[in-house]
């Protein structure tokens, strides 16, 4: 009896058939399961959140919050730059598709604590506009809104981060700037507008960071499907349903308040109203008793005449006088309305805002200041009258 000298092994690469070792080459994870496993534990070691990442999380919500103080955006794409390899997300990804729900929720731990140090250094920088706003906050207004362009960087920088964490040894820095830009800009909007008092940034950018979150785990769980990475339990599947579901929830809720994609959540919209008028009543008019002439009998009678009673008058009341914002600094153009003549800022209009003039008038620093009332959400607060466009004519305007 002969025995054969060499033994064929069906996962031996040289003995696969052609088809099979293209594929094998293409799948992320390796065939045997010590490899794999080992691959799992290589993983889960570059997902997690280190110092540095807390560190340039904070580094990157100053600058951003800044940039949006002053409206520069060059500091805004700087504080992006600034920002921390976003590992914890992509550890989102991976724990989803691997079925461990300890990385999973390490990676979510991390990711939060790194937001909420981005969310405070935004706090903390809107501290500073309650006493100094140096702009009308235009990149502030532009970037709270929900687009479809920020879904297509949102996009790239998910799958391009995920599948190179997976590929390599090397940190993705450049295709992680587009996660920091999409995820951390919108949680130091939030932060901003919480201590600033400027409407339309909180909660409005916190509802941005949840909806760019789920969606960029949930890319990035495709990428690693696709790169041969796939759930081995019911766990996993469930895992990635779950991340599903939240997206879908946000987006549903989002476009249940009319902030749909498109939609600029922040910019406010000028609505048309009506000016009133007085309506004169006519006059109505009074029953008075008709005198009966005397009969020829010698009894008296006795003719009662009944005396008109006063009716009410209308006073007249004076025509509300609106008038239109209409100033010509500022990109784009538009003017502040103050506390007091000269005083604390509460929120910057942009031109064309409606608002109805009162009747009292203040003289501060050689200027005329204009006590007025917004429109659109009822602002109360001065105004330069040099930057108000009358709308209804007024006397002495």
């Amino acid at each position: 009896m002969n025995l054969p000298q060499s033994e064929n092994y069906p996962d031996d690469p040289e003995q696969m058939p052609p088809a099979r070792r293209r594929r094998a080459r293409r799948l992320l994870a390796p065939l045997e399961a010590d490899e794999r496993a080992a691959f799992l534990d290589e993983m889960v070691h570059r997902t997690s959140p280190t110092f540095d990442f807390f560190m340039f999380s904070l580094l990157s919500g100053l600058i951003l919050g800044v940039g949006f103080l002053l409206d520069a955006p060059a500091l805004i794409l700087l504080g992006a730059l600034a920002g921390p390899v976003m590992a914890p997300a992509v550890g989102l990804s991976f724990a989803t598709v691997a079925s461990s729900g300890r990385t999973f929720l390490q990676c979510l731990i991390g990711l939060l604590i790194g937001s909420l140090l981005a969310f405070g250094a935004g706090f903390l920088v809107g501290l500073v506009a309650l006493v100094w706003l140096p702009s009308n906050l235009s990149q502030a207004y532009l970037h709270a809104q929900i687009s479809w362009a920020n879904f297509i960087v949102l996009a790239v920088g998910a799958i391009l981060t995920s599948a190179a964490m997976a590929q390599s040894d090397r940190k993705p820095y450049l295709p992680s700037v587009a996660l920091v830009y999409q995820l951390y800009i919108p949680v130091v909007l939030a932060g901003f507008g919480l201590s600033s008092n400027q409407p339309n940034l909180f909660p409005d950018g916190l509802v941005i960071f949840a909806l760019h979150l789920s969606w960029a785990a949930l890319l990035g769980a495709v990428t690693f499907a696709i790169l041969g990475l796939r759930p081995l339990t019911l766990f996993g599947y469930t895992l990635g349903g779950v991340v599903v579901l939240v997206g879908l929830i946000i987006a549903i809720g989002i476009s249940g308040t009319s902030a749909v994609l498109g939609t600029r959540m922040g910019l406010p919209t000028l609505t048309p109203s009506t000016t009133p008028t007085l309506t004169p009543v006519p006059p109505t008019a009074t029953r008075t008793a008709t005198p009966v002439p005397p009969t020829d009998t010698l009894t008296p009678t006795v003719t009662w005449t009944s005396t008109p009673s006063p009716t009410a008058t209308l006073s007249p009341t004076p025509t509300p006088v609106y008038a239109y914002i209409n100033a010509t600094s500022g990109d784009p153009p538009g003017a502040k309305i103050r506390r007091e003549p000269g005083g604390s800022v509460i929120r910057t209009y942009l031109n064309n805002t409606l608002v109805q003039v009162l009747p009292d008038t203040r003289e501060e620093g050689g200027l005329v200041w204009a006590h007025v009332i917004v429109v659109e959400d009822g602002t109360e607060g001065w105004i330069l009258q040099s930057l108000l466009l009358v709308a209804t004519p007024a006397p002495n305007w």
